[in-house]
């Protein structure tokens, strides 16, 4: 397990490095603009389920995607009036929408499900990745399923316990502030 303190490395050398790590089915633990999320491809049926096990999360609740913008949502999803009048409005920002896939969308985070759920957060770090990237990333919270979201790294390492040892790199901002996680708005 690798860690990378963004106040000592620049974002675009943690960016590349993190990208790498998505590219060849790797987790990353990483800061959003609400709290730390857990990250890794998201069509990959391997990587989401590297996800699942890490947070003990149940195979059946659904995870949502980090993306660029709108048009990698489009690539993916069926992206509605409702959906635009929202994106425009709320992102960047800490809104997931819950979207129709496209039917030739069936793995990963969309395996055995008919929706796609998409954020496009206001944190350069998270939206440089999904750039060079270049496809959605997870986005669920750091947490253990069904505990308090902490808010450090070590407290997460804490919660995760062994499972920890699943994440390949750390990207570090430190503490991050109380913040509310994002809203779910299903426009399908």
């Amino acid at each position: 397990m690798e860690t990378l303190r963004l106040k000592d490395v620049e974002m675009k050398d943690c960016v590349l490095r993190a990208a790498a790590i998505l590219r060849r089915g790797g987790v990353i633990l990483y800061p959003t603009d609400t709290l730390y999320g857990l990250g890794a491809d998201a069509l990959s049926d391997d990587a989401v389920a590297k996800i699942k096990r890490i947070k003990g999360r149940d195979e059946k609740k659904p995870i949502h995607a980090i993306v660029a913008d709108l048009e990698m949502v489009e690539k993916y999803a069926v992206v509605n009036e409702d959906a635009r009048v929202f994106a425009h409005a709320f992102w960047p920002g800490s809104l997931t929408l819950v979207l129709k896939k496209k039917k030739d969308v069936h793995t990963g985070i969309a395996r055995d499900i008919d929706t796609f759920g998409v954020r496009v957060p206001d944190a350069p770090f998270c939206l440089a990745l999904a750039r060079e990237f270049g496809k959605p990333y997870t986005g669920t919270s750091a947490n253990k399923s069904g505990e308090k979201q902490a808010r450090s790294i070590e407290n997460i390492l804490s919660q995760l316990g062994k499972r920890a040892l699943d994440i390949d790199l750390i990207i570090d901002a430190g503490e991050l502030p109380e913040r509310m996680p994002s809203s779910v708005v299903d426009v399908t």
